[in-house]
């Protein structure tokens, strides 16, 4: 079979490395995880964690296998460019937003996520609804984590996909057992660290084994129009998903929730000594930007590698590639395009360093996959037990950290099953798409949520309300509801009638949606605010606090 000649430039020499590498992740983990006898310590670090190294970590984890995988592929593909970077802008400035303005509320009082936070201004159903909420969210937009290091590993060894997801599945779990925020923080440091440096040996690789070097690479990939960055035009369709105007008017509220509300980064925030120093950790995380700039460098040299040297017929079987014109040019253009960098790095880097690069990305998806185990034990505790209302002599006795530990596994096996679904339904849809999309259906509301907590009004069954009409107008920009019940036989023709999905693919039987999800976000965010704030009464302060205190 072709793909076996792919497969077997994968050794044991690098099969060692990738090992190794993963050992070296979990001892370095277990020598910083410190003591776990609470949940103060399991869950925040004993908020004792340096600013330089939760930046790292928040950076690891908006980079992890998406980034490094996904965007060098989504480039490669037809018509693919620097444009992405435009939403830069929107995700610098809410980082600098949420770190004026709402790290200073979470630090006034001792909490745990901004869940809780949200409790203490509109009740408890409130923060049940919000963790509702990110629960789905998590489920739906880390599972794309996972499978984007499962599938270089499967293209790179030939282990079946459901195999490579289990393992992941079985050390994210190891991880977060063993040491909490501190081993999920400091193995996302390493994680940063390798990334860089992947990226940097791939980039300069492929020019200086150029005739021309960067000269060639730079005028080849600028030739077929890959370098373009700016587009200033303003629309609906998805083809406008990277604009100018996306990046100013949507990404924003994408990344206020991200970074201010999702717990899987504001929990590293909270492991900060104060204030200050969470502020910093997510300014300074803003330079994560660059490695994005980085992978799509490396996305333009790939293009101009396989420009200059073809696929032959064992890379163009694994990536079901075919020619389209580009640039008034017929140029190979794969089917699958997030096969291509993993496939590079197996076939042209030499033994042991490709091992290394690939380790890297298999640890990055583990390392996610524990960052979102704790998140998601932490809420589901905090739900059950409501600690942020109890003293710290209350929480002893209860014994939380052994029942958050039993979180963990639940949690992990059902991520882990989660995936394998994903897998079965995401057919030939590239992942970089697929991870931004999959969280489009809770972004808006958990912002919402989080405005009416800090207005300190709002109608939790309004927001209720809001949340379901905002998952339903997700569900006529997307389509990954509709690719699992086409999956499972349900017909879908019937959706034509919302003139939001091309008739013709319909008709044939598949699913293309014509609208931008991107605008989703600001849309769901202002639907969902407004049907919990206009009924809504408003909440007292001090009445806030009593209730509170008699929990």
């Amino acid at each position: 079979m072709l793909i076996a000649e792919i497969q077997s430039h994968f050794t044991w020499i690098d099969w060692g490395v990738l090992l190794g590498y993963l050992v070296l992740c979990t001892w370095i983990g277990h020598r910083m995880s410190g003591k776990q006898a609470t949940i103060r310590d399991f869950f925040l670090g004993g908020r004792s964690l340096p600013w330089p190294a939760v930046s790292g970590s928040i950076i690891a984890t908006e980079i992890s296998g998406v980034t490094f995988i996904g965007v060098p592929g989504t480039l490669f593909a037809l018509n693919g460019d620097f444009r992405y970077l435009q939403w830069a802008i929107g995700s610098i400035l809410a980082r600098v937003l949420v770190a004026k303005f709402l790290v200073p509320l979470y630090y006034e009082q001792e909490i745990y996520s901004p869940y809780d936070f949200m409790g203490r201004r509109l009740g408890r159903a409130a923060k049940k609804l919000a963790t509702v909420l990110f629960t789905l969210g998590s489920i739906l937009g880390q599972s794309v984590r996972v499978l984007v290091a499962a599938i270089p590993l499967q293209v790179v060894t030939g282990l079946p996909i459901e195999i490579s997801i289990l393992v992941i599945g079985l050390f994210a779990i190891g991880w977060t057992l063993m040491g909490g925020m501190q081993t999920v923080i400091w193995t996302d440091v390493m994680q940063f660290l390798l990334f860089s440096l992947g990226g940097v040996i791939a980039l300069f690789w492929i020019c200086s084994h150029l005739d021309g070097g960067w000269g060639e690479f730079w005028q080849t990939a600028s030739g077929f129009g890959r370098t373009r960055v700016w587009d200033f035009t303003f629309g609906f369709r998805k083809e406008l998903e990277f604009t100018f105007w996306v990046a100013l008017l949507a990404v924003p509220f994408q990344n206020l929730t991200a970074y201010g509300v999702d717990q899987l980064n504001a929990q590293r925030m909270f492991c900060c000594r104060n204030a200050k120093d969470a502020g910093k950790a997510l300014v300074f995380s803003c330079f994560g930007q660059l490695l994005t700039l980085l992978m799509l460098m490396v996305g333009a040299a790939l293009f101009v590698h396989y420009h200059v040297h073809p696929f032959n017929p064992a890379e163009a079987d694994l990536v079901k590639a075919g020619t389209e014109t580009v640039a008034g040019s017929r140029v190979l253009a794969p089917g699958e395009p997030d096969y291509v960098f993993p496939m590079w790095i197996t076939t042209v880097l030499p033994t042991g360093l490709s091992g290394l690069i690939l380790a890297g990305v298999f640890a990055a998806s583990i390392s996610s996959l524990d960052s979102i185990l704790a998140a998601l034990s932490q809420t589901t505790l905090s739900m059950m037990y409501h600690p942020e209302d109890r003293t710290d002599e209350e929480l002893e006795g209860l014994n939380l950290v052994r029942m958050s530990r039993l979180l963990v596994i639940v949690w992990g096996v059902v991520l882990t099953g989660f995936t394998m679904l994903l897998n079965v339904a995401r057919g030939g849809i590239p992942i970089l798409p697929l991870a931004f999309g999959m969280t489009t259906y809770t972004m808006g509301p958990l912002l919402a949520l989080m405005a009416c907590a800090i207005l300190r009004r709002g109608s939790v069954r309004g927001l209720l309300v809001g949340s379901a009409i905002s998952f339903i107008l997700v569900a006529l920009v997307r389509a990954d509801v509709w690719v699992l019940l086409g999956k499972a036989g349900v017909p879908l023709g019937w959706l034509g009638v919302f003139g939001t999905y091309d008739p013709a693919a319909l008709a044939a039987g598949t699913i293309k949606p014509l609208w931008c999800y991107a605008w989703a976000w600001p849309v769901t965010a202002v639907v969902t605010f407004l049907c919990g704030w206009l009924p809504g009464g408003r909440t007292d302060s001090k009445v806030s606090a009593t209730v509170a205190a008699a929990r």
